[in-house]
């Protein structure tokens, strides 16, 4: 199985005919990790806390109706995260209200008891490595675990949350969360934010050391790159579109291929991680941009199912 942790939120898409109007989409990125892992056809299921009003029950019965498991799924009577989307070019933006909000609100004695082999994936966003309780959760969870099972970590930053002036301290603060995860995935624009002007290899080079196994960065029409502990950078292509929608929910997808691919191949342990030739890595990654790129063929999170890769 594969659990993805973290953020259940709304998007709030303006309408194409009247920006005054908007239409209510379930997003987050580890709510999107879930739903397009359990597309790909991975077992899945999602830790995190979901409001009890009505954006809760809409999220989760979506997870629900995608055959996401929600037995480690907390229900709250606290308001859902909302996120303003504003698109300019297929490109989306944010904006978010998160104050006193479900996902936020996730303590150490919500969590349940793991199934054994298990995978975990943690997906930023909304949520960030500030005071909320669920930072505190799921960071002591994932370093809880490192020995026992494969930990994922995408850092999904969004500037507005963080705020411009805060950007260099939340810089150094998810450097020194590094040491949790064995795998690491972000794209190039988050690294421009939180290091500008920094080389990305110097940057993964400095996040290897950390002690991730992998970094793997995504730079969207260019592909993605693979940077591993021996100095080894393996680049992949991005796959071709048919046509474009928007990049809605394609960095969490390419997370969900990569996941799946590992998990198919008896990937459970950061040492088996590690000891994957660059052959196989590059093909898990190949296949992540397959995903990531169908699911910029939509318009909002509507990551493919399995069948539609033509496998």
């Amino acid at each position: 199985m594969i659990i993805s942790c973290g953020e259940a939120l709304i998007d709030l898409i303006p309408s194409p005919e009247d920006g005054n109007l908007f239409r209510a989409v379930p997003g987050g990125s580890p709510f999107n990790t879930a739903l397009a892992l359990a597309r790909l056809g991975a077992p899945t299921a999602f830790l995190g806390r979901i409001s009890q009003d009505a954006f809760g029950n809409q999220l989760a019965q979506v997870l629900e109706d995608n055959g996401v498991n929600l037995r480690l799924t907390v229900r709250g009577p606290e308001l859902t995260t909302l996120a303003f989307v504003k698109k300019v070019e297929g490109q989306a933006s944010y904006a978010f209200y998160t104050q006193g909000t479900a996902d936020r609100l996730l303590q150490p004695g919500d969590l349940p008891k793991l199934p054994d082999g298990a995978i975990l994936h943690w997906g930023l966003g909304a949520v960030v490595l500030d005071g909320a309780p669920v930072a505190h959760t799921l960071e002591a969870l994932f370093r809880q675990e490192k020995d026992r099972r494969l930990l994922s970590f995408d850092p999904n930053i969004r500037p507005p949350v963080i705020g411009a002036a805060h950007l260099p301290a939340y810089a150094k603060r998810v450097t020194e969360a590094l040491s949790a995860f064995h795998l690491v995935k972000v794209s190039d624009e988050d690294l421009a934010a939180l290091f500008p002007g920094a080389r990305l290899d110097d940057i993964a080079q400095r996040w290897l050391e950390r002690g991730p196994s992998l970094v793997v960065v995504t730079r969207g029409g260019e592909g993605a790159s693979v940077f591993r502990q021996s100095g080894t950078r393996l680049d992949v292509p991005a796959a071709k579109l048919a046509k474009f929608g928007d990049t809605v929910g394609a960095g969490d997808s390419f997370t969900a291929g990569l996941l799946t691919q590992l998990y198919e191949r008896g990937v459970r342990r950061g040492a088996e991680l590690a000891a994957l030739d660059d052959a196989t890595l590059k093909g898990c990654a190949t296949f992540a941009a397959r995903v990531a790129a169908k699911t910029c063929e939509h318009e909002g999170c509507n990551p493919p199912r399995r069948s539609e890769l033509g496998e």
